[in-house]
């Protein structure tokens, strides 16, 4: 099994893992704040985009999971949390400092201008596929801007 595992501990390790988790989805259900231990994380349905250049054959997704730890607040738009079987289409992963200092924000940029904005002592992220890969015929697309 090729599981990918991944950790970012500043904004550019944090610019791969979102490479990885574009068009990533989730249900609202699957999103969990532990205040206690300040840990956001999202369990994915992740596109597999290292393997999609091959051709003639299917594309795939991996259930994975990603956490941010030191989170100290979290804000989202957009996002209707009672909605608990509502969709997310993640597009990005993005730090904004709030200074010279480690700490700032992390954006979780969704689709249909939802998003999620995680208050952070500084970036510390994982992902990790945890399950087996299934495939899908349908590659995500966007449109050329």
């Amino acid at each position: 099994m090729d599981s990918l595992k991944l950790m970012a501990l500043d904004a550019d390790d944090l610019a791969v893992i979102s490479a990885h988790v574009q068009d990533a989805v989730c249900k609202i259900a699957d999103l969990s704040f532990d205040a206690r231990h300040g840990v956001f994380s999202l369990a994915v349905n992740r596109f597999v985009w290292e393997k999609a250049d091959r051709r003639g054959k299917g594309f795939e997704r991996r259930r994975s999971v990603i956490a941010f730890k030191r989170v100290n607040a979290v804000r989202s738009i957009g996002i209707d949390r009672k909605d608990r079987d509502g969709v997310l289409a993640l597009l990005a992963l993005r730090f904004a400092p709030k200074g010279e200092g480690p700490d700032g924000t992390v954006e979780i940029v969704m689709a249909g201008d939802a998003g999620i904005a995680l208050d952070v002592e500084c970036v510390e992220s994982q992902l990790a596929d945890t399950g087996g890969a299934w495939e899908t015929t349908l590659k995500p697309r966007h449109p050329a801007d």
